[in-house]
């Protein structure tokens, strides 16, 4: 048995894990001791399909302390004329150098990969060692979010033998089938869909099994930089505009449809599901093409002849390949508390936003004394799954930042961190910085009124639309 002194012992080398070091590390002199079961950092990012990218810009992504990508815009495919979106290859290699150029020189930082941890400040390496970890400040779980993809699990329906099922992983290996069948309608069903038309395969020969809907973001409207300034303010007002007019939870959908604020892929389908997916308006024009669209709920078998669901069977040619993307890949856990007795939970403080929560947790932990104060500012965020999620996501968003807002120290913090979304949004509504501090101030307080008045009325039909689903 080894014993090692640290101030802080982290769990798993994820993107959030990551992003919480690079924060800590950058501001503090701590000692870090990080343990992670995978070979190299990047979390669920080491075993993801090939053809993944970003749904986000790579400026908004990674460590706030190194860009990831070289902020170019595509010149070409369905992302032309936005912000790049970075590769599985490209986000492995990127963690791995931040690891390598960054985290190890400073002496601070021990990295423990392919080693388990057992509980109480010990793990085992892959050779057996076992260590114990004298940790002076907290032990941080950055596993909590529970990241999990299609390669890492076999898939949760019954498969007759002799039919093909596949992870998306393995999906370039097995072309050539006559018919493809894309289980799930989350992000990772969406980015199969697409990657099988940019191959050529015409989308008749696709069929998408398709639990739930989903309300869709239109990535346009998640640009950084003053290129798309003009675009973002118009997105962002127009949707404040929405919640402020709606009538209700129904008229509030329609409203946002109406402004670009949601996309879905049917016109005459109401989406029941919201789980932060981006696509262009490209994008989405090839998705329409899918036809053979299969709405009768999850899929519990597949037969020789049949493919069998919640709703009932379907006929099915025994030849076609079917393609698994029905993990939970964001997970909607039960929140915690973020700052506990000798602990750290790595979560959520902004909707889909986990990089950004990581490294915020990180400054709030090396910036403010006491825990209440702590998770005061760190409200915990669980993914949004439903429809009705998307007003709570909101609702907390414009809370978190409000209550963010309110200290100067934290807004400072907040107006040069690389990975804030929300923070860039807003700042296409402020002042130049050249303005005078009584002009940023007044514009400042404006943004202000308006997200709580917007907080307020999200609030109202919320509780309204519950009490119009009560039994």
């Amino acid at each position: 048995m080894h014993n090692i002194e640290a101030d802080y012992l982290v769990v798993g080398a994820g993107a959030m894990g990551m992003a919480f070091i690079d924060a800590l590390v950058s501001e503090t002199e701590t000692r870090v001791v990080l343990v992670d079961r995978n070979h190299q950092p990047g979390g669920h990012w080491t075993t993801a399909y090939p053809f993944v990218r970003l749904h986000q810009p790579s400026a908004f992504y990674g460590v706030n302390s190194l860009r990831l990508g070289s902020d170019t815009i595509d010149q070409v495919g369905w992302n032309e004329g936005l912000y790049e979106l970075a590769t599985a290859g490209e986000v492995c290699a990127y963690y791995d150098h931040v690891m390598r150029q960054q985290f190890l020189p400073t002496g601070r930082v021990s990295y423990f990969p392919m080693s388990e941890y057992l509980g109480e400040g010990r793990f085992a390496t892959l050779a057996g060692t076992e260590y114990t970890v004298d940790v002076a400040r907290r032990v941080v779980d950055a596993t909590y979010m529970r990241v999990v993809v299609p390669s890492m699990r076999p898939p949760p329906y019954r498969v007759a033998p002799g039919i093909d099922c596949v992870p998306p992983n393995d999906l370039p290996r097995h072309a050539g089938h006559q018919r493809y069948v894309i289980v799930g309608a989350g992000k990772t069903g969406i980015d199969t869909c697409l990657w099988l038309l940019g191959q050529g395969i015409a989308p008749d020969r696709l069929t998408w099994i398709m639990p739930r809907d989903s309300w869709l973001l239109d990535r346009a409207t998640i640009q950084p930089g003053p290129l798309f300034a003009d675009l973002i303010k118009a997105s962002f007002t127009a949707r404040v505009r929405a919640i402020a007019d709606a009538a209700s939870v129904e008229d509030l959908f329609r409203r946002l449809e109406d402004v670009g604020a949601l996309l879905r892929i049917d016109p005459a389908i109401r989406p029941t599901m919201y789980r932060c997916a981006t696509v262009t308006q490209a994008e989405l024009e090839q998705l329409r093409g899918i036809t053979d669209v299969v709405r009768m709920g999850h899929l519990l078998r597949v037969d020789a002849d049949k493919m069998v669901l919640d709703g009932g069977a379907v006929p099915m040619d025994g030849c076609a390949l079917y393609i698994d993307c029905t993990a939970d890949g964001a997970e909607k856990r039960p929140a915690k508390p973020i700052f506990g007795t000798g602990g750290i939970t790595l979560q959520s403080v902004r909707g889909c936003q986990q990089v950004f929560s990581a490294a915020l947790i990180a400054h709030v932990e090396a910036a403010y004394p006491d825990d209440a104060t702590k998770n005061q500012l760190c409200a915990p965020l669980p993914h949004p799954d439903t429809d009705l999620d998307w007003l709570r996501v909101t609702l907390a968003d414009y809370g978190n930042q409000l209550r963010w807002l309110d200290d100067p120290d934290l807004t400072a913090w907040l107006s040069a961190a690389r990975l804030d979304v929300l923070g860039h949004l807003l700042g296409h509504l402020a002042a130049p910085g050249s303005a005078k501090p009584r002009v940023r101030d007044r514009i400042l307080s404006m943004a202000k009124s308006a997200l709580s008045a917007t907080a307020t009325k999200l609030d109202t039909l919320m509780v309204e639309e519950a009490s119009l689903t009560a039994p």
